[in-house]
């Protein structure tokens, strides 16, 4: 039994014995080394750092580095044997070993003993790799170009939802798509081809029924809801004024009827878009209860109706359902209304929007003139605010510098506005995408634009609102 497994043993040694392969063995020892240490002080140390790419260093390099040197030893094998069989140097009898030698038999058992755990190794750093890069951590963060959507991601009411949720989904076909773009995207990472800003078609998206339906059923939403928004105004008292109304979500009743937005919208509908962001629409095929198909097309539109083609569903409305980037108006209010900006300091919103609205080179030098501007206007404009509310002031500040860096990322190309919003018909086209009144079909019916399919406005940009006074919430 020896003798067969010394006669085996001897070539495997004897060619072994190269520059390659021992580099290979010492970056194997090394890296296994290190990732275990890690493990374990991660398994049973307390806290730890924080810090992104300590998962790249440890999740995905060292085990590459870890692999990389088992494939160097049989390539470092294989060199030496086609070196000595090309100049006639092969031996005839390879070097004697003695499996007696009880040190040589213990180094024996060590190599087959460590083969094994090179097993478990490769097997959970594997796992541990695939687990990294499907992290948000990993994506929002080792990624540096995904920093605008990573900053909204931490704020939306999506943030308990991983990345690969939405945008990679389950199944081999997934994974291995997802990994064929990732490498795409390191690559132009590597080589700075990237797009600013980057924008995500929906033509690339998974389908809201695998993602966006399996937490939330528009059938579901039936009924009303009582919409209050709130703005302030640019005078001296930042004045507040109030926007109410009723949003008909509707959906599917008990008796199996359509209602509202969500069950207008539960028709099958194909549009065809100008742009990869959806944002010019020139033709909505609405298929009827008898199956046939009406075609709505822009009366605006001459030429041939190509272009973006999409079979409308959840996010062609909710486009910003995790990555949510308001209008600095937006912004700003929600900040004063919950009084991280003091919306008791004089013409703060004016100057906070203004601030956050400029144009600067970074946002290190947003945030430095953010905090000095509006500093400087209460200590020339108002010296006994800034004699008062000093805190205040710097606390507003503090808020406004992070609005801006939240939103803008000049870096990227980012600015206010850059990413639609399709919610609703204020700031961008959005509902007017379609029901503009002017997608007419050959036989002269209209893609409705009547408001009271979707809402009922209870008052407009009104300081006392009579209907919040009756239901007791003002």
């Amino acid at each position: 039994m020896f003798g067969a497994f010394e006669k085996k043993l001897r070539p495997v040694l004897f060619y072994g014995n190269n520059p390659l392969s021992l580099i290979g063995g010492a970056l194997t020892s090394a890296s296994a080394f290190v990732l275990v240490g890690f493990w374990v002080v991660q398994i049973f140390g307390h806290g730890g750092s924080k810090n992104p790419y300590l998962g790249l260093i440890f999740d995905v390099f060292l085990p590459a580095l870890f692999v990389l040197g088992l494939v160097l030893i049989p390539i470092g094998i294989g060199l030496r044997y086609s070196h000595l069989k090309a100049t006639g140097q092969l031996p005839s009898v390879y070097p004697q070993i003695d499996l007696q030698d009880p040190v040589f038999r213990r180094g024996i058992e060590v190599m087959i003993a460590a083969t094994f755990i090179n097993f478990v190794i490769v097997g959970t750093a594997s796992y541990r790799g695939v687990s990294y890069m499907d992290s948000p951590n990993f994506c929002g963060q080792t990624c540096h170009v995904m920093a605008p959507q990573w900053a909204a991601y931490q704020v939306s009411p999506h943030s308990h939802v991983a990345c690969v949720e939405c945008h990679i989904g389950s199944g081999f076909d997934a994974a291995v798509e997802a990994k064929m773009n990732g490498t795409k995207q390191l690559v132009e990472v590597a080589f700075h081809t990237y797009p600013t800003p980057i924008r995500a078609s929906l033509s690339v998206l998974r389908p809201a029924r695998a993602t966006c339906e399996q937490c939330h059923m528009p059938t579901r939403f039936v009924g009303d809801r009582l919409l209050v928004k709130t703005a302030f105004g640019d005078d001296e008292k930042n004045s507040i004024t109030r926007t109410v109304l009723v949003l008909h979500l509707g959906g599917v009743d008990s008796l199996s009827q359509l209602s509202g937005i969500h069950g207008h919208h539960l028709n099958d509908f194909e549009y065809v878009a100008t742009d990869a962001t959806d944002q010019t629409i020139i033709s909505v095929k609405a298929r009827n209860a008898d199956g046939s198909v009406t075609d709505y097309v822009s009366s605006g539109w001459k030429g041939p109706v190509k272009g973006v083609e999409r079979v409308m569903d959840c996010m062609d409305c909710h486009n910003q359902a995790t990555h949510i980037s308001p209008t600095p108006q937006d912004a700003i209010d929600e900040a004063m209304l919950d009084s991280s900006v003091d919306p008791a300091l004089p013409f703060v919103h004016k100057e906070g929007l203004q601030l956050i609205q400029a144009n600067y080179s970074s946002q290190a030098e947003a945030a430095a003139k953010i905090a000095n501007g509006l500093e400087q206007y209460y200590k020339s404009q108002y010296p006994a605010v800034w004699n008062s509310q000093r805190g205040q002031v710097l606390e507003s500040a503090r808020t406004l510098a992070a609005i801006y860096k939240r939103n803008v990322f000049p870096t990227m190309n980012v600015k206010w506005g850059t990413y639609p919003n399709n919610i609703g018909h204020n700031d961008f086209p959005g509902c007017f995408r379609c029901h503009d009144g002017n997608h007419v079909s050959k036989d002269g019916k209209t893609l409705t634009n009547d408001c009271s399919v979707c809402h009922n406005l209870l008052a407009v940009d009104d300081k006392n609102p009579k209907v919040l006074t009756d239901l007791g919430m003002q």
